[in-house]
């Protein structure tokens, strides 16, 4: 027989990470991540962050240079 448990799940996951959507001076639209400092998830805000910004370099190396270090590989 299946047990079933019933658990009452947390919103801490989402925490303080607020997105917006810019037009920039070309008038194109970017995607802005923010968060609040006094937030009490601010440090796994802060980590998610950077690892979103990292993760979006890396992309933007990998396209533009074929590397996703940002040095061009040897031939």
């Amino acid at each position: 027989m299946t047990r079933i448990i019933i658990k009452k799940l947390e919103d801490n996951k989402k925490g303080s990470v607020a997105e917006k959507r810019l037009r920039n001076a070309e008038g194109k639209l970017v995607r802005v991540l923010s968060i609040d400092a006094n937030s009490k998830t601010f440090d796994s805000d802060l980590t998610e962050l950077f690892r979103k910004n990292v993760a979006k370099a890396r992309r933007e190396n990998k396209r533009l240079l074929g590397s996703a270090s940002g040095m061009p590989t040897r031939r």
